[in-house]
């Protein structure tokens, strides 16, 4: 387990739980796909240093609104997850494009729709997840895009030769 699992996990997240999303938006359109594979996918964009960097970040400023570390106005926004705050699905964003528009796509999906970990971590409690829930479903919407990606069954195009 590398690092940034380390961080996810603390923060009561799993690989696992990340791979049943991704599970679920490539099943349809791949009736042989694993949740072993969904998870090594997840690891994959993982293994992307933009990726670790998005996720540390989110996670710290997290950690640092639990602790009421941060400035006003900031602790007030993060304490109330401001709807118009937007920085959270900025900042996941820049998983999701790893993966090309695909990516973006399932985002929006998963960021309305808030599948499994992503709802339990969008709920308000003790514990303060602006940045993860959507930074959850970056990873989730990129590893699903990685995987639509290497699809050997999809419709491949060339542009003809040159004369």
């Amino acid at each position: 387990m590398n690092g940034i699992e380390k961080w996810l996990e603390r923060r009561g997240v799993t690989i696992d739980e990340i791979a049943e999303i991704v599970f679920t938006l490539q099943h349809p359109y791949n009736a042989d796909l694993t949740i072993e594979e969904c998870g090594l996918s997840v690891r994959a964009v993982l293994e992307k240093r933009e990726v670790q960097y998005a996720l540390y970040t989110g996670i710290a400023l997290d950690e640092l609104a639990e602790q009421k570390l941060l400035p006003e106005p900031l602790q007030s926004i993060m304490e109330s997850d401001e709807s118009l705050y937007g920085v959270d699905e900025t900042l996941a964003l820049g998983i999701t494009n790893v993966y090309g528009t695909i990516g973006l796509t399932s985002f929006g999906y998963l960021d309305k729709m808030k599948p499994g970990i992503i709802r339990r971590l969008n709920v308000k409690g003790e514990k303060i997840h602006v940045f993860l829930d959507d930074l959850v479903a970056g990873l989730a919407a990129a590893a699903s895009a990685r995987i639509a990606h290497g699809d050997p069954k999809a419709i491949q195009y060339h542009l003809p030769e040159s004369p």
